[in-house]
Formats: structure tokens, sequence, C-alpha cells
């Protein structure tokens, strides 16, 4: 497996893969993504800001994709509760983690997460930063096995309400 930058060409499988996360979030009742977010043009600004990655195999087939940056969240300045670290200007973040549903439960979130981390550490940024919907167990539980810790909530441009965790990269 090989997470790369994304390329406009890439675009249509990404969008798919979006849309399979969709779907199950639907089927579980979780009112997350369910509204048509992500857009088509958010996708295309994560690629065209260099931060739009995508899992292939090797065989190059589409298996995940994710939006992994060192800017700064601006939704992450404000939160009910605190972060673990103090600096708010070095941090990692990951949006928009999607897992193609031919491929879920096989390890690939957790390459995911484990091969951005490593970023991280290459680059000295101490810490990684998510948020999800309250309603989407399946995250939080898989955040709690990768040692995230819950912080608080934060709250989207829209004023939608996210629960926060972080990670200490060591």
């Amino acid at each position: 497996m090989k997470l790369i930058k994304s390329r406009k060409e890439n675009l249509p499988q990404i969008i798919q893969i979006i849309k399979d996360a969709q779907d199950l979030l639907a089927s579980q009742n979780i009112d997350q993504w369910q509204n048509g977010y992500p857009t088509k043009s958010i996708l295309l600004k994560d690629i065209q800001d260099l931060q739009s990655y995508i899992l292939l195999n090797a065989k190059g087939l589409p298996l995940a994709t994710a939006m992994f940056s060192t800017k700064i969240e601006p939704t992450y300045s404000k939160i009910d509760g605190g972060w673990m670290t103090p600096d708010q200007t070095q941090y990692g973040v990951i949006h928009r983690m999607a897992v193609s549903k031919n491929y879920r439960r096989k390890g690939i979130a957790k390459y995911i997460f484990n091969t951005c981390e490593t970023m991280l550490k290459t680059s000295q940024i101490k810490s990684m930063r998510i948020d999800t919907h309250e309603q989407n167990h399946g995250m939080r539980t898989f955040l709690k096995t990768l040692n995230y810790n819950y912080c608080g909530v934060i709250y989207l441009e829209n004023g939608d309400k996210r629960l926060a965790y972080e990670k200490l990269i060591q």
C-alpha cells in the first residue's frame, strides 16, 4: 500500500470513496456527511492545496482517502475542554478520511493514521488532532484504539458540534 498526494484525476475515485462512507453513515443513522458534505469543490480544493491523499494498493487501486494538513484549523481555536498541547500553531489534522466499502475492516484507516503520524514525527510536530460526530461511535472507538484522547467539544463554522481528540506524537 502507498499513501500519495491526490491529483485532480483521482477526484472521481475520491468522490466514490466518500459516497461509500456517506452510505455507511446513513445506514447507521448517523447524521454526518448527509447534507452534501464534503462537496466536490471542497475535495478539489484539498487536492489543489496539496492536502488530499489517496491510498493505493500494489495494483494501483484506490482503497481510501483523507485530508491531512499541518495548517492551523480555525475551528480548533475554541474548545469546550482543553487540548493536550498548548501550542495552537503546530499540530497535524486529519479530515474527510474514508475507506472504500470493499476494503473496510482490513487495517486501512490505521495505516493512514500511522503514515500521517510518521509524517508529523519527521517534521517534529508533536500532536495530531481530529474531530468527529458524537454519533459516530465507530470512529470514536477507533480513535481510542490508536490512543487518541478526548479533549472536548468544538463547533464547526455552521455551528455543528463535534467531539475533539488529540494524540501526542512521540
